[in-house]
């Protein structure tokens, strides 16, 4: 069985639509960046250790960890805390490109895999009007980088580079990889 460190409702979307069944058990951990860290260690560290707390009350099944972070000039962007910091995101990203990167880990009895997707996303140059219109609406609030690339935001992305199921929130196509290199499918 498959278990999903994850209350992600965009991950359980993105595994569904896949046809790759799973059960839910969300991991509480802390999610801060460690000091000096690079983005991609943070990802996939954080990855490990959701996975690493759930397989400890089910060490039987494999259980899948992610996390998601956006990354620009270095700087990790992880959920905004309030308005102002969505904004103030949002406002980063208007017009450039950032790195959608998403660390994987699946564990199971004997093994821990743990992978890395990065994806470039464009973002076009947003208005102060669009980031208040935005921000106002809630969306941004438990985003990476306060933006969903599957919702209004879509409007201001003209260009990915990579896996748009990575800056969803999981890269389907490096999980089931990593699923089928362990005889799950």
């Amino acid at each position: 069985m498959l278990i999903l460190a994850s209350a992600s409702p965009r991950r359980q979307e993105l595994l569904r639509n896949a046809g790759i069944s799973f059960e839910v058990l969300p991991a509480v951990i802390n999610e801060t960046p460690k000091d000096g860290e690079a983005p991609r260690e943070c990802a996939v560290r954080l990855a490990l250790e959701k996975a690493l707390v759930v397989s400890r009350t089910r060490p039987h099944d494999y259980v899948l960890g992610a996390d998601t972070i956006v990354v620009i000039d270095g700087t990790i962007l992880g959920k905004p805390c309030d308005a102002a910091d969505a904004a103030w995101m949002l406002r980063l990203l208007s017009g450039r490109t950032h790195e959608v990167i998403t660390g994987v880990c699946l564990v199971g009895t004997g093994f821990e895999d743990t992978r890395c997707e990065t994806t470039l996303v464009t973002m076009a140059e947003l208005s102060d009007d669009d980031i208040r219109a935005y921000v106002s609406t809630g969306e941004p609030m438990d985003k990476a980088g306060a933006y969903a690339i599957q919702g209004m935001a879509s409007r201001w992305i003209p260009r990915i580079e990579g896996d748009y199921s990575n800056v969803v929130g999981l890269p389907i196509a490096l999980v089931y990889q990593m699923l089928r290199e362990r005889g799950q499918f």
